[in-house]
């Protein structure tokens, strides 16, 4: 399959800047592939749209505040986006007009160091901190949100990055560790989560740390070619209990958000385990689902292993089809846009 298939031309301002005024209120577009039907509601129209027993699966990943500023002995400033805790004290991470510097201090309250000690490939660096710090405590102090880059904002806007850390989050976000948020969740409230329960839908949870290779565009011609980013998860024993009991009574399981299916699909075809792992699935057409029955997901960028995941869930000419329909209708994109609820009873 070539790269340029996934491709699409999106009109600027269908990028959404802002989330809507409630999770809810975002726009919803109902696929099912049993008929081809194209329907529009409100995400707020979700409960109604599912069926007793169906078994909904999130991704209780936390998103933390990882953009950060280092300060040269010099005086210039350097951007940097923590990646990952590699050891106590030591901090994998993205930096932005380093230069040859490799002593750095970060810019916040506290008088914390941080020596560059490896350099790796993409602007990747490992630093040391002097003293050590946890990654979420520091960085809930010093840090703003990692919107991705078709998201503008101000560099210095308190008020709206204090917005972000609020929207750009789940409800139900537990465990930190994501640089980017599952989108797909962030149009649930507490008030759908309770009418999911008042209609006997079962809800999940599994975690998975969403890196920025998620989102980044698919570089060769071919898609098969592409280097797939790895990402650690977690299925807990209930959730893997959960799955099972669905699975043999045949009801429907349904990804809330593509991090979600990637996790559920990383597992063998028959019973779910409870386990701590990491996933270089790469999903695309004529992919053969194991797992999933519906998804939940947003609008995605053209030529991303996301748009290519929901391809290989309703086919290449319907995905074409439905997200044309959607920009014709004028359909918000991306992090902060509307959503689609996607119908494929394997």
């Amino acid at each position: 399959m070539q790269s340029e298939e996934l491709d699409f031309y999106l009109p600027p301002e269908l990028i959404a800047q802002q989330p809507s005024a409630r999770r809810d209120a975002s726009r919803l577009l109902h696929y099912r592939a049993s008929d081809r039907s194209i329907t529009h509601r409100m995400f707020s129209d979700l409960p109604s749209l599912l069926q007793k027993g169906d078994l909904l699966v999130f991704n209780d990943s936390k998103v933390l505040p990882a953009k950060f500023i280092l300060q040269k002995e010099s005086g210039g400033r350097v951007e940097g986006l923590f990646l990952e805790n590699t050891a106590p004290g030591h901090w994998r991470v993205l930096l932005r007009n380093l230069g040859h510097a490799t002593r750095l201090r970060f810019v916040g309250p506290e008088d914390i160091s941080a020596e560059v000690i490896k350099k790796g490939d993409g602007g990747e660096y490992e630093v040391r901190l002097d003293p050590p710090q946890f990654p979420e405590q520091l960085l809930s102090k010093i840090g703003r949100m990692p919107l991705p880059p078709y998201i503008k904002r101000q560099k210095e806007s308190d008020e709206r990055d204090a917005m972000d850390r609020q929207r750009y989050q789940t409800i139900y976000a537990q465990s930190a560790g994501s640089v980017a948020a599952p989108t797909a969740g962030l149009h649930f409230t507490p008030e759908i989560l309770q009418q999911l329960h008042e209609r006997g839908i079962e809800t999940q949870f599994v975690t998975l740390h969403v890196g920025m290779g998620t989102f980044k565009p698919v570089a060769t011609d071919n898609l098969q070619q592409h280097s797939m980013h790895s990402e650690n998860y977690t299925i807990s024993a209930a959730t893997a209990d959960a799955l099972n009991r669905a699975k043999a009574e045949h009801r429907r399981i349904i990804a809330v958000g593509t991090t979600s299916a990637r996790v559920l699909e990383s597992q063998p075809a028959g019973a779910f385990s409870p386990r701590t792992d990491s996933t270089r699935i790469f999903i695309y057409p004529p992919y053969q689902w194991k797992h999933l029955s519906g998804l939940i997901t947003n609008f995605h960028l053209p030529r991303s292993t996301l748009i290519a995941l929901v391809a290989a869930f309703i086919s290449l000419d319907e995905q074409r089809r439905i997200y044309a329909e959607a920009i014709a209708r004028r359909y918000r994109f991306f992090s902060y846009g509307d959503a689609m609820f996607l119908e494929n009873n394997y």
